[in-house]
C-alpha cells in the first residue's frame, strides 16, 4: 500500500461560554452582511455598468466600509473571517462562470450560521488540544469524538451554528491516507428513490426515512410553531423544535451514507453509477404523486452519496466511473442487451418485468444496475482514483 497526503476536515461538537456565543454570533452577523453587501455591490455593478468586481476590488471596498460610521462595527470581530466571506463569495462566482452551480445567493439570518478562521486567527496547542479563536481569551469546549492525526496542525477552522441550536467546529488538516490494496472486483450502483442503492450483486440498501414517532413528532411540533406569535421567542423555540427532528434525521441519514460508500470502496476496485440530475426528477410527476417522489428523491440523498464516493475513490486510490444519465439501463436487457424494458412512468411502476426477445425475467432495478456496471466496464479508466469517465 502507499501513502498519499490528502487535505480532511475533521468536525466536532462544541459548547461556548456565554461571552464566546456572543462574539460568534455578532461576528456570523458581520460575516453575513460583508458577503451580502459584496454580493450586491457586483450585481449591481455588472447589471448598470457591465463592469466584473473581483476579489482584489471587494476586499477594497471592505477596508472603505469599516472607514464609515454606519459600518464602523465591523472592526469589532476579526478581519480574518470577513476576508473569507469574499473569497468564498468569489469562489461562488467562479463555479457560477464555470457552470458547476447557480448564481450566488444571499445568506439568510436564520439558516445555517459559519465563520472561517486561517492560521493567523486562532492559537492551537496540540499537547492540551486547546484551540482558541481571535479575540478570545479561553480555549473553546470541545467535544473530541475522535482524535485528529498524529502531528496534524488545523490550516483553517470554521465554526457553524445550525438551525437546530448546535455548535459544531470543524478542523482542515493535512493527513497522510494509505491506500487499500487492490482487488479484482467491481460493481455498478443504481440509485434511487425506493432503495438507496440497488448493487449489480443483488444487494439492495434502503434510505433510513423517518420513522412513524419522529413524524408524529415533527407535526406536533409544526402545529406548536403555527401557534406561536411571529417574532416571539417561544416562536423560535418552537422552531429550533423542528429543525432538531430534522437533524437527527439528517445525522442518521449521513452517517449510513458513509458507512456505505466505506464499504464499497473498500471492496471493490472499480465503482459505476449514473450521473443523475436530481432538479429534473424532482420535476417529474404531478400532485399527491409528486410531493411523495420529491420527498423520496431528497431523502435519497444522490448528490451526497455520489460526492462521498468521489473523495473516498481519491484517497484509496479506486475508480469510479460515472456513465451518461441518458443509458437506458433500465430499458435494456441485461441478458441479451434488446431494449424490451417499460417506457416512462409506466416503467417506474414495474418493479418487474420480462424480456420480449429472450424471455428472461428481471428485477428492474437489479437489471439496471447489471447494464451499469457493464458500461462502466467497457469505458478506459486511469487506474488513479482521480478520473470520471463517461459513455
Amino acid at each position: 500500500m502507499t501513502a498519499r497526503a490528502v487535505k480532511r476536515a475533521y468536525k466536532y461538537r462544541f459548547y461556548p461560554t456565554g461571552s464566546q456565543e456572543q462574539l460568534l454570533r455578532r461576528t456570523f452577523g458581520c460575516v453575513r452582511v460583508v458577503y451580502n453587501k459584496a454580493l450586491e455591490e457586483r450585481t449591481a455593478a455588472w447589471h448598470q455598468h457591465g463592469k466584473s468586481v473581483n476579489y482584489s476590488q471587494s476586499s477594497a471596498m471592505l477596508t472603505q466600509w469599516k472607514k464609515t460610521e454606519e459600518y464602523s462595527w465591523l472592526n469589532e470581530v476579526s478581519s480574518v473571517p470577513l476576508q473569507q466571506a469574499l473569497r468564498h463569495l468569489q469562489t461562488g462566482f467562479s463555479n457560477f462562470w464555470g457552470k458547476r452551480s447557480g448564481y450566488p445567493r444571499f445568506k439568510r439570518r436564520h439558516a445555517r450560521q459559519s465563520a472561517s478562521f486561517t492560521q493567523y486567527a486562532f492559537r492551537w496547542n496540540a499537547g492540551q488540544r486547546a484551540l482558541t479563536l481571535a479575540k478570545m481569551t479561553e480555549p473553546l469546549d470541545i467535544h473530541w469524538s475522535r482524535d485528529l492525526p498524529e502531528g496534524a496542525v488545523p490550516s483553517t477552522v470554521t465554526v457553524s451554528l445550525d438551525t437546530a441550536g448546535r455548535w459544531f467546529v470543524s478542523l482542515l488538516v493535512e493527513e497522510s491516507i494509505e491506500r487499500f490494496d487492490s482487488v479484482d472486483r467491481a460493481v455498478g450502483i443504481d440509485l434511487g428513490a425506493k432503495d438507496l442503492a440497488v448493487l449489480s450483486t443483488g444487494e439492495k440498501i434502503a434510505p433510513a426515512r423517518m420513522t412513524r414517532t419522529e413524524e408524529f413528532l415533527l407535526s406536533r411540533a409544526q402545529k406548536a410553531v403555527s401557534r406561536k406569535v411571529k417574532g416571539s421567542r417561544n416562536r423560535e423555540k418552537a422552531k429550533r423544535e423542528v429543525a432538531g427532528i430534522h437533524a437527527r434525521v439528517a445525522d442518521r441519514r449521513r452517517h449510513q451514507l458513509h458507512e456505505l460508500s466505506t464499504r464499497l470502496v473498500r471492496e471493490n476496485q472499480t465503482i459505476v453509477i449514473e450521473d443523475l440530475a436530481v432538479k429534473p426528477m424532482m420535476a417529474a410527476g404531478n400532485g399527491r404523486c409528486k410531493t411523495g417522489l420529491n420527498r423520496a428523491i431528497a431523502q435519497a440523498c444522490m448528490a451526497e452519496f455520489r460526492s462521498m464516493l468521489e473523495y473516498k475513490c481519491q484517497w484509496y486510490g479506486r475508480d469510479l466511473v460515472v456513465i451518461d444519465q441518458w443509458f437506458p439501463s433500465t430499458r435494456l436487457c441485461s441478458s441479451c442487451s434488446a431494449q424490451t424494458g417499460p417506457r416512462g412512468f409506466t416503467g417506474l411502476a414495474s418493479r418487474v418485468w420480462t424480456c420480449s426477445s429472450c424471455g428472461t425475467a428481471h428485477d428492474r432495478d437489479i437489471n439496471a444496475a447489471n447494464n451499469i456496471l457493464a458500461a462502466g466496464l467497457a469505458v478506459p479508466v486511469c487506474g488513479d482514483g482521480r478520473s470520471l469517465a463517461h459513455v
